[in-house]
């Protein structure tokens, strides 16, 4: 499910939705993730609630507990917070239409929903989040840019949560 707060020019509710379900059937990962699409201050109440850490930032993955259904299948991984504020500033910053930077936050996400720790996998995550990224015809990834070419501005944050493991570890 996408719950869309805050709109982004050029993404429609349907769109995302589209989007998530390809972006999760490319990462391999089974159960639905639920999307919100949200404030910078939303984000920052959710930072601060979830990671102690009282600013705004760009995306928050939540992996949901283990709840298997009857037929042996996990049903929900997770849901998945992103900055509409934060995603048009970058956009504009990195010269790519909102609604793929929107994208490409979620592609982040998911990932992580998946498994990765970008934080502890060697590169892992963001050798995938490349593949991935191209497979699904986005531009320049989160994790490609460099800190230089980073905006820093008091929206802008690379934290992240995820409470899943390492696939390595």
């Amino acid at each position: 499910m996408v719950i869309v707060q805050r709109r982004v020019p050029g993404l429609s509710r349907a769109s995302l939705e589209r989007f998530v379900l390809r972006a999760r059937r490319a990462a391999g990962l089974r159960g639905l993730a639920d999307i919100l699409l949200t404030s910078s201050d939303a984000m920052r109440n959710l930072n601060r609630q979830f990671r102690g850490k009282n600013k705004a930032t760009d995306v928050l993955s939540f992996p949901a507990p283990v709840d298997w259904s009857g037929n042996g299948k996990r049903t929900r991984t997770g849901e998945i917070a992103i900055s509409a504020d934060i995603a048009v500033h970058n956009a504009r910053r990195f010269g790519h239409p909102a609604a793929a930077e929107v994208k490409i936050l979620a592609l982040h996400g998911i990932l992580h929903l998946a498994g990765f720790d970008h934080e502890r996998d060697n590169g892992e995550m963001a050798r995938h989040e490349m593949k991935l990224r191209q497979a699904l015809r986005l531009p320049v990834a989160l994790l490609e840019r460099s800190d230089s070419a980073r905006p820093r501005t008091s929206q802008s944050s690379p934290a992240r949560v995820s409470a899943l493991p390492s696939r390595r570890a």
